[in-house]
């Protein structure tokens, strides 16, 4: 399994003939308003450009996956950072089949966009010759998650190759911990960009959470969300520095936009 890093949560599994692209945030830099305006630098997302190999993964997609979206089909609570619109344009021009969770279909399905499966939680679905399942993300512990969007994690097991587990934006809870310590993923990719808005409290896991989603995982890590959003405070350098005073550098990898990691079943 190769899997080609883009930017934030964007990045491309390649299993065999599938290209599997998750959570397509494809606008140029500064098309998107800040996220946060007080508590964080009020800089205009993305703050970085897509890497110049981007377009070479996304010619070659085949599936989609999408973590979450929206919230109650209202399109300001809509999550730009995961579904954006050069995102929609991109899955409804190629017809893209695309997974996402139930909550999502309706409003995914509304924009024109090719919806494969809609998952219930904690449910597997055949799928790619594999399984996927469906794990509860909470975007947020204190009441800003009332406001965020229906999100979800994926387990997937595909045929011969490491079995993957993708966070989405979550906050650590009871069935992020049975997602790592009953489905025993070969990979879990953690969303670790500490977000939080002007108000409430953090709506991704702060760094304690990110230590222990990591010590807990049975396999390797690969972090993103990073150095992409203004609402995301930790770098790539704190994490490291973190992560070596934890002693967890050795199976945690935190990909640059543009980067390809080899992964292979033990």
């Amino acid at each position: 399994m190769l899997i080609h890093h883009l930017r934030n949560a964007t990045f491309v599994i390649e299993s065999k003939e599938n290209f599997i692209l998750i959570d397509p945030m494809l606008s140029e830099k500064g098309k998107l308003p800040p996220f946060a305006l007080i508590r964080h630098k009020p800089q205009r997302n993305p703050t970085v450009a897509l890497p110049g190999n981007a377009s070479q993964f996304l010619s070659k997609v085949t599936h989609c996956l999408i973590t979450h979206s929206q919230k109650s089909g209202i399109e300001f609570l809509t999550h730009t950072d995961h579904l954006d619109k050069p995102g929609k344009s991109f899955l409804q021009k190629n017809d893209i089949p695309i997974v996402c969770c139930r909550q999502d279909a309706p409003y995914i399905k509304k924009n024109g966009i090719n919806v494969e499966a809609a998952l219930d939680y904690w449910q597997p679905t055949p799928w790619l010759g594999g399984e996927i399942t469906a794990v509860p993300a909470l975007h947020g512990h204190s009441w800003m998650h009332n406001f965020m969007a229906n999100g979800a994690g994926f387990y997937l097991q595909l045929p011969g190759e490491p079995s993957i587990y993708i966070s989405g934006d979550t906050v650590y809870t009871d069935d992020v911990e049975r997602a790592l310590t009953e489905c025993k993923p070969d990979i879990a990719v953690v969303a670790a960009g500490g977000a939080s808005l002007d108000m409430g409290g953090p709506i991704l896991m702060p760094m304690d959470e990110i230590i222990t989603f990591i010590r807990t995982a049975p396999g390797k890590v690969i972090a993103n969300h990073l150095e992409a959003l203004n609402h995301c405070p930790v770098t790539r350098t704190q994490l490291k520095q973190e992560l070596e005073k934890n002693e967890l550098s050795a199976k945690t990898v935190i990909p640059d936009d543009g980067e390809t990691l080899t992964v292979e079943v033990n």
